[in-house]
Parts: C-alpha cells; structure tokens; sequence
C-alpha cells in the first residue's frame, strides 16, 4: 500500500550515521541520496536497483531553528530474525540513538512479537520486530 515513506531530521550529519547503523543491522542496504536547493534527503532498501521505500531528510546543515516534531510519530521495521531486532538495538546504542524499549518478547501484542524500540536523534520513535517464534 505504502510506496515510500519520508521522516524529517534536524540534522542529517547526526541522522544518516543512525540510520545507516539500524537499517543496515536490519539488511536495509540500498542508501540513495538526492539533494534539492538547501536539502538533501537519503533513501535506504533492501533492493539495490530499486527506489527504496524508507527516507530521511532534512537542511544540509544543522538548523535547530527548523523543529522536528516526533510525537506520536511510530515507524516500525521488518527483522527477519530475532537477532537482527538484537543487532538494530545495539547499533542504535552505538549510533547516538537512546533506548525506548530493550530487545525482547512483547506477548500483549502476540506470542512471538519480538521486537526493540529507540529514539532517533530527534526523538522520533523507532522499532525492528520480528513475528516469528525462534
């Protein structure tokens, strides 16, 4: 249903090392960039040759003066794996990201929802989840 989805970022240098780290523990290679008059904004799939579905955008330079409001904003993430969702996390950490959620079991939505949640640099809510029992 969804052909593409694109998340404003106050500040793409902090941004894309982000979410290069989560997506790419995710399988989430594909990173394509374009840049428009004073915006950049890069794409990331899992389809080299194809349009990838994910983008994050924002000012090529810093611009706090320009405000991100994350709440209430959600986007969660196909792992295909229970490690992967374990991976997204810890690269998340790594990455300047802050914890929402460690990795683990979540039964009040399903038996084996699996999943992790971070915050971006902007605070925007971010989850992996794998569905499969393991």
């Amino acid at each position: 249903m969804i052909d593409h989805f694109s998340l404003p970022v106050s500040d793409l240098r902090k941004s894309k090392p982000f979410y290069e780290a989560v997506l790419g523990a995710l399988g989430y290679l594909s990173l394509q960039a374009q840049v428009f008059d004073g915006y950049s904004a890069f794409g990331f799939g899992d389809d080299p040759d194809g349009e990838p579905p994910f983008w994050i955008g924002g000012p090529a330079e810093a611009s706090p003066e320009k405000a991100v409001t994350p709440e209430g904003q959600h986007i969660a993430f196909a792992a295909r794996s229970r490690a992967m969702v374990d991976a997204f996390h810890a690269a998340g950490l790594a990455a300047g990201g802050s914890d929402n959620g460690p990795p683990g079991l979540r039964p009040q939505y399903h038996a084996d929802y699996y999943a992790a949640f971070l915050l971006d640099p902007d605070g925007h809510r971010i989850e992996a989840v794998c569905h499969r029992p393991e």
